[in-house]
């Protein structure tokens, strides 16, 4: 058995596409439409991981858009989506460049939370060691529910 993605229904394809990958970073591994079903799946990985086989990648996200409108609720209850990041402050820095709220601040150089366009929660975490608290990052406080 292997683990090979979690599902996120999304309401703006276009909206969700810009911050997964333009502002997130994840890139576009494949597509499908189906007319039938009225539904489009877009499937993210991780930087690290895209140029690899489907075999050889670490699980992805698979971005489920319903053609026709549907109102989601419960991107809490979800839980969260977590991914380590190269420099946790630069990440978080183009995310607020990009009108991304940082919900929850990296002020221990350490772990950060945002949420999508849909209310998913999306942890950031440093990899290797924590970076030294910086500003403006330790005196940042925490915003809405992450």
């Amino acid at each position: 058995m292997r683990y090979l993605h979690t599902m996120v229904r999304v309401t703006d394809l276009d909206a969700s596409l810009h911050f997964y990958c333009d502002l997130l970073g994840l890139s576009e591994v494949r597509r499908m439409e189906n007319e039938e079903g009225r539904y489009t799946l877009v499937f993210l990985a991780a930087p690290k991981d895209a140029d690899r086989s489907a075999a050889e990648r670490s699980p992805e996200v698979e971005l489920t858009f319903n053609w026709d409108p549907e109102t989601y609720s419960g991107g809490r209850n979800f839980g969260h989506l977590a991914y380590k990041v190269d420099d946790i402050y630069a990440a978080c820095a183009r995310l607020q460049a990009g009108g991304v709220t940082i919900n929850r601040p990296p002020r221990d150089g350490r772990m950060a939370f945002v949420r999508s366009p849909d209310g998913i929660s999306i942890e950031l975490l440093q990899e290797g060691e924590p970076l030294a608290p910086a500003e403006p990052w330790v005196s940042m406080a925490n915003t809405g529910s992450w």
